[in-house]
């Protein structure tokens, strides 16, 4: 895959609450935050409540600009039923909001958890399913929150193991115009509409691998464009990499993503993936301004 060339255009703003970010310059970073026993990443770590803060403070603290906090991890498991994700996160939101000054995302495809959420201090609902719930579009716009409009062939925790696809990149170009227009329709502002390709939800590692290096065309749509790369399988399958060992990869992604024109870069690694950002900034800054 070559590197991508920087888009044409960029959605130059994002709302998140009542704050708006200028993204033609810099992207954001999103820490990850899971209330799940059984995530692929950390197997539980911050499941108990107070791990799960003093997470949260760490990813502040190493420079988030906004938090994903989710119940339900996306890939295949035991059924959590919708009173065991509320459970999980809207205390979870809660107690971020009340200590964290930072945007707060939940990543939910129920209505039902998004709007629970909304109405304890979370202004982002992370969609995955692409808005399979007839109601979300609905509570976010009600909420005044900003949604996040992924591109997944199936559904979540469903394999998908050997997706078709004729041109992977027009299909989730064509989809996530579709997605934000159905936003829009709802009452949703396009500066609070956010687009994602959806790595590894329903493609091979050959497909992530050209979504990556599409970049700059998704971009061009006129949305945020947010990447959701850190650790995944794409990334491992590539270098042969267990999901412990696949840092510097996750990196590396994110430093193209960047400058192809991804404005929101979801991640484990927040310290590093903010070194980055910014060393990619300051660089391009003295020798072409970024798009």
């Amino acid at each position: 895959m070559t590197a991508p060339a920087a888009p044409a255009t960029l959605a130059p703003t994002l709302e998140l609450g009542t704050s708006s970010f200028q993204l033609a310059a810099r992207a954001l970073v999103m820490g990850i935050a899971n209330r799940t026993p059984d995530s692929f990443f950390d197997k539980g770590s911050y499941f108990a409540f107070d791990s799960f803060l003093e997470h949260c403070e760490r990813l502040v603290a190493e420079g988030a600009d906004l938090i994903d906090i989710g119940g339900v991890k996306a890939g295949a498991g035991d059924e959590v039923s919708e009173a065991e994700e509320l459970d999980r996160v809207v205390p979870a939101v809660e107690a971020a909001a009340a200590r964290l000054d930072v945007a707060l995302s939940v990543d939910t495809w129920r209505a039902s958890v998004a709007r629970a959420a909304y109405q304890v201090g979370a202004v982002v609902g992370n969609d995955i399913s692409g808005f399979s719930d007839p109601g979300y579009l609905t509570e976010a716009a009600r909420a005044g929150a900003t949604v996040v409009a992924t591109h997944i062939r199936l559904a979540p925790r469903v394999p998908d193991l050997d997706p078709p696809y004729d041109d992977v990149v027009a299909t989730v170009e064509g989809r996530l115009l579709a997605l934000a227009t159905d936003a829009e329709q709802a009452g949703i502002p396009p500066s609070r509409i956010v687009v994602d390709a959806g790595l590894d939800l329903g493609k091979t590692t050959a497909h992530s691998l050209a979504l990556l290096g599409a970049s700059p065309r998704l971009a061009a749509l006129g949305y945020p464009l947010l990447l959701s790369a850190s650790n995944k399988t794409f990334v491992g399958e590539l270098l042969d990499l267990v999901v412990g060992d696949r840092r510097d990869a996750s990196l590396a992604a994110a430093a193209l993503g960047v400058i192809g024109g991804c404005r929101i870069l979801r991640v484990h690694d927040v310290a590093g993936t903010v070194r980055v950002r910014d060393a990619i900034a300051a660089i391009l800054l003295e020798s072409t301004p970024l798009p």
